[in-house]
């Protein structure tokens, strides 16, 4: 790999893939590394440089600019051959990812997304584990706020208990810092396209789960049961639902990997997500029950596309939010473990008594969707580029929580605004 760039921004001109190429220059001056842009059309390329370049004060005219096409297979193995680490903004990678995962594995390239749909990343591990292992390439997806925030967050929780872990519930909340009032969207359409796909092919997930994983996880004891629909937390303060994005999915994924790998007790997991008021938990779950049924049609998925305004009640559009809005926006993760001060002989093992010790870990940032993603992205992608020694096996297709929990990741995540931290 002595020839290659050590980084190239694959789908650099789109919305994500724009504030990761700001946010590799920002890394670049503290972590030294080469880099290129890579995308299907040259001129946007060449102006999305002038224009950052401009926005920055930096000179970018010797960067590297590589004409890659998805549909073509040969002009994405040369890209990923310029690379030791591929950083894919591509998305929806239901449609997309693939081709690239499939380039760097032949072309023996590392790759990170920020992927947030199951039924890809569950796939990707399924059929191209062995070839990514036989390479020595890793691909690692889910590494934006789905899911480094709650996957981490749970490596950094289980880190810190030092006991026996048996359940953790984490709570996702968000907040515009006052006074400011958003103008615009949360979120960019390619976001929002990603949900609408990965909710209408929810249904692949039962089968394909099982050709993965067709032994179960031994159930641990007492079980973790999970809240209602509709809940007031203490933990938030907020009344709070269950989150449907990939965080779950993606934490055990990574709990099976400490449990078959290193004989670790599986910890049991619930997701939620926190409202400001009952009203707004209310209008949630009322927009989220149309938008589900009609993800379910191909008729209600082109009108979910075409008017994404609407049907999101003004989160996402084309335009995507503001800088203003981003840099003002903050969240939390907020993970709640019990479990047992002393160790059991073997991961199965069951207590004596029910859990007797608790703590909480909250993971903070800002920006979750272009700003604390990005960071997490790039730094991901250094932490590949630096640590592959401290990573699992010699390569193959992982959750971000089992690729990293050995490297120092968690460390550079909490120099760059994206902290863990351990409050009771």
């Amino acid at each position: 790999m002595a020839n290659r760039l050590d980084f190239i921004i694959f789908g650099a001109t789109g919305f994500t893939g724009q504030y990761t190429v700001e946010e590799l220059i920002h890394l670049s001056e503290e972590k030294p590394a080469t880099w290129g842009v890579a995308g299907r059309n040259k001129s946007k390329l060449d102006d999305l440089l002038k224009k950052i370049g401009t926005k920055l004060g930096k000179d970018l005219s010797s960067i590297e600019v590589i004409v890659a096409d998805v549909d073509d297979a040969k002009a994405l193995e040369a890209m990923a051959a310029r690379a030791k680490v591929v950083i894919n903004c591509c998305g929806p990678y239901r449609h997309w990812g693939e081709q690239v995962v499939k380039a760097c594995i032949a072309s023996g390239a590392h790759h990170v997304d920020v992927s947030g749909e199951p039924q890809y990343m569950d796939r990707m591990q399924l059929e191209h584990h062995d070839a990514a292992l036989q390479k020595g390439v890793y691909i690692v997806s889910a590494c934006g706020f789905d899911s480094i925030p709650d996957d981490l967050g749970l490596v950094f929780l289980q880190k810190q208990f030092k006991g026996d872990l048996n359940s953790v519930e984490s709570y996702i909340d968000g907040e515009i810092e006052k006074p400011h009032t958003p103008s615009g969207a949360l979120l960019h359409y390619g976001t929002y396209e990603s949900a609408v796909y990965g909710i209408a092919h929810k249904h692949e997930l039962g089968a394909l789960r099982r050709k993965l994983f067709p032994t179960r996880l031994p159930q641990m004891m007492p079980p973790l049961k999970p809240r209602g629909l509709l809940f007031k937390s203490e933990v938030l303060n907020k009344w709070c639902m269950p989150f449907l994005g990939s965080d779950k999915s993606v934490m055990q994924r990574s709990q099976r990997f400490f449990y078959e790998s290193e004989k670790k007790r599986p910890v049991q997991i619930q997701t939620y997500i926190g409202f400001p008021s009952l009203l707004t938990a209310i209008g949630a779950l009322f927009f989220g029950a149309i938008f589900a049924v009609m993800c379910q049609f191909s008729c209600g998925r082109s009108l979910l596309l075409k008017y994404p305004k609407f049907f999101s009640a003004g989160c996402a559009s084309h335009e995507g939010p503001s800088e203003e809005t981003m840099k003002k926006t903050l969240f939390s993760v907020t993970l709640v473990g019990e479990g047992w001060e002393e160790h059991v002989a073997e991961a199965t093992d069951a207590h004596d008594g029910p859990p007797s010790k608790r703590m909480k870990v909250i993971v903070k940032g800002r920006n979750p969707g272009y700003g604390a993603t990005c960071t997490c992205l790039v730094l991901a992608a250094f932490a590949i580029l630096k640590e592959s020694d401290k990573m699992p096996a010699q390569g193959g297709v992982y959750p971000p929580g089992a690729a990293f929990a050995k490297t120092s990741l968690i460390s550079d995540l909490n120099k760059h605004g994206v902290t863990f931290e351990v409050i009771a």
